[in-house]
């Protein structure tokens, strides 16, 4: 059949297709998110800008009074190379293709840019740290500092060339709350030093291993982790994993929920206020409930504790602290909901609003849920109701009430850390951007297999290496901070053998290490001093990036070990203006003899060199130094306060 269209609609017919093809023409013209407004290009490098276009396009760029021109091959890609750029901006820069399409790109600078990359530590914003640094966000407003959020994604099969989003964001108060808060201190540091630009390009994800941010071809030197990648490039398989977990874990919510009995009568839940306390058992919080008659279950456990709250501060705002809670809890002042964390790591920091608090008894209520492990709330860490000015203490005694026992809920399967998926999701993208170093806070999840992390570091430094192609690009990274309980006597250590892995990683050209055993918290894997951490990072920066021989940018390294009359004598690199120990006698040094078993040693300072022996080891065959998950009492420093790096040497004889 044959549809006959009058004159006018024939008319507005061919105007849609003239629309149609010249729409299906043009706009094709597309640069990746890195390239865009606010960027920060890397100062005294040949600057590569990249983009797509229709095959056969003839590309512009005008930056800074120069023109650089380029044809896209038939695939539509193009790259232009630009001179090198001194440091200043802000600048425009105009992109044109031959089809009369222009990109105006606004307020880009041209500084130094640096990749930070890792796990959680690295990946730590601001606001988790909030309690340190809360003028420091404040007073934050530098236009020159900029940062880039890589999305948080993985790909198994194939090496992405840009990310999904993102863009590049200026610090202000209101932006600096989700910045990496060590690659914040770096960049100021940086920034204050030699007054250019900073860019950071923020690629971190918390819980990744080394093995997830290398290549696949980088990987063929680990036959388990690439087996493991061939594996998991089959979305089949992902698919069945996740829904797997999502069906154990709703399954287990679900029945948790329903044999809640603090939940049982929906007309008196045992956050309402009216609930009788006095018949429930007493626990001393912080502390866990594996220690008292309760003993290790899983489930959900009710907390409660009055408070008396006077006149003056009756009815106004207040924030309630609680420390960090093992696994999740949800919160009620008075009845009312005043916030909900669902894992462990991050502090509890919950608004009261105003009108909540009375005069007289009120009541906290915490319904804490754990899934498998010891529950409970860590100890040494704060839990207070903050009035105005005034702090009220919530340690000691709380009531508590078991609400439903679980059996214990199998780990999920984190996909997203499996070799290979973050390097090309997360690094690909990045791999044309001219930068100047890398920065690299990694570790924690590799300390079950801290043998292989001695190969494995070096080879993802290699990798990105020959993936920017550029052989010395600076790497620099931070050595595991201390962590968990001290030891009375010396002991194996996971976190020390991997300490020990990233301090000889040193021995790659044109790296450096930032030594934290003396900055972290035995209780929390995320210290809040990430101060430290990025002025440390900076000083390596100093000397590794910036070419600056004077600085003192590390603290002691040990260098090598001589023996003389039955006594250890320690060498040191990076000693600064001399050895120095805080306190009064030298510690953390342990000594063995012939047969391996460690004892505590006794250690003195030297000149610029450290003397250990034990007075029944003769013969000693090992020295170890702030070996342990947390060497709280290691006090070897340099006159200019940096800590030693804990180290193990086996003695020549």
């Amino acid at each position: 059949m044959i549809v006959r269209f009058p004159m006018i609609k024939k008319t507005v017919l061919l105007l849609l297709y003239i629309l149609i093809a010249v729409t299906s023409a043009s706009g094709q013209l597309r640069l990746p998110q890195l390239v865009s407004d606010g960027m920060v290009l890397q100062r005294d490098s040949d600057i590569t800008i990249w983009g797509w276009a229709s095959p056969g396009d003839d590309i512009s760029i005008e930056f800074r009074g120069d023109t650089y021109n380029q044809t896209a091959d038939d695939n539509g890609n193009w790259s232009v190379e630009m001179n090198r750029q001194d440091a200043g901006g802000p600048f425009t820069m105009h992109i044109s293709s031959d089809e009369n399409e222009t990109i105006r790109l606004e307020n880009i600078l041209v500084g130094d840019v640096w990749v930070a990359s890792g796990q959680s530590n690295m990946e730590l914003p601001m606001y988790r740290v909030r309690p340190l640094y809360e003028d420091e966000m404040q007073q934050a407003d530098d236009p020159g500092i900029r940062y880039f959020d890589a999305p948080k994604t993985y790909d198994f099969n194939t090496s992405h060339e840009d990310f999904g989003s993102g863009s590049w964001q200026q610090i202000t108060p209101e932006t600096i709350v989700n910045f990496s808060a060590t690659a914040w201190f770096f960049a100021k540091s940086i920034r204050e030093r030699y007054d250019v630009p900073v860019g950071i390009i923020l690629s971190a994800l918390g819980g990744s291993p080394a093995e997830s941010w290398m290549s696949e071809e980088a990987l063929k030197e680990f036959p388990s982790h690439y087996n493991e990648l061939q594996m998991f490039k089959d979305g089949t398989l992902i698919k069945e994993i996740e829904e797997a977990d999502q069906k154990r874990s709703s399954s287990w919510y679900g029945q948790l929920q329903k044999a809640d009995a603090g939940y049982s009568n929906p007309e008196s839940p045992w956050y309402d206020p009216a609930t009788d306390y006095r018949g429930w058992d007493e626990m001393n919080v912080p502390g866990y409930w594996v220690s008292e008659p309760l003993g290790p279950v899983n489930g959900v456990v009710w907390f409660q504790k009055e408070i008396d709250i006077n006149e003056e501060h009756a009815g106004k705002p207040a924030t309630l602290e609680l420390g960090r809670i093992v696994d999740a809890d949800s919160v009620f002042v008075n009845g009312t909901f005043v916030g909900t964390t669902s894992y462990q790591y991050p502090p509890r920091w919950y608004d009261v609003p105003a009108g909540v608090l009375m005069k007289g008894v009120n009541d906290i209520v915490v319904r804490v849920i754990n899934s498998s492990g010891r529950g409970g709330f860590i100890p040494d860490k704060p839990y207070e109701l903050i009035i105005e000015n005034d702090t009220l203490d919530l340690k000691g005694t709380w009531n508590y009430k078991l609400g439903a026992e679980m059996p214990p809920l199998a780990g999920q399967t984190f996909v997203r850390w499996k070799p290979g998926g973050l390097f090309n999701a997360m690094i690909s993208p990045a791999l044309n951007y001219d930068v100047k170093g890398v920065i690299w806070y990694q570790g924690e999840s590799n300390t079950d297999s801290p043998e292989e992390y001695s190969k494995l570091f070096p080879a993802l430094i290699k990798d990105w290496r020959n993936s920017w192609d550029q052989q010395e690009l600076p790497f620099l990274y931070v050595q595991l901070t201390n962590f968990m309980g001290p030891k009375d006597q010396p002991s194996e250590s996971n976190w020390a053998e991997l300490r020990e892995a990233q301090r000889q990683t040193l021995e790659v050209p044109n790296t450096g290490m930032a030594v934290t055993i003396d900055i972290g918290e035995w209780n929390d894997i995320h210290p809040l001093n990430k101060k430290d951490v990025g002025e440390r990072l900076a000083r390596s920066a100093m000397k590794v990036a910036y070419d600056e021989d004077d600085v003192i940018h590390s603290g002691p390294v040990f260098d090598e070990a001589d023996v003389r009359e039955g006594k250890v004598v320690l060498s040191f690199t990076s000693k600064g203006s001399g050895l120095e120990r805080k306190g009064e006698q030298l510690h953390g040094f342990s000594i063995a003899g012939p047969e391996g078993e460690f004892r505590w040693a006794r250690a003195t300072i030297e000149g610029n060199q450290v003397i250990v022996w034990h007075p029944e080891i003769d013969c000693p065959s090992k020295v170890r130094y702030a070996w342990a998950d947390n060497p709280d009492d290691a006090n070897l420093y340099n006159v200019e306060g940096l800590p030693a790096s804990p180290f193990q040497v086996e003695i020549d004889r």
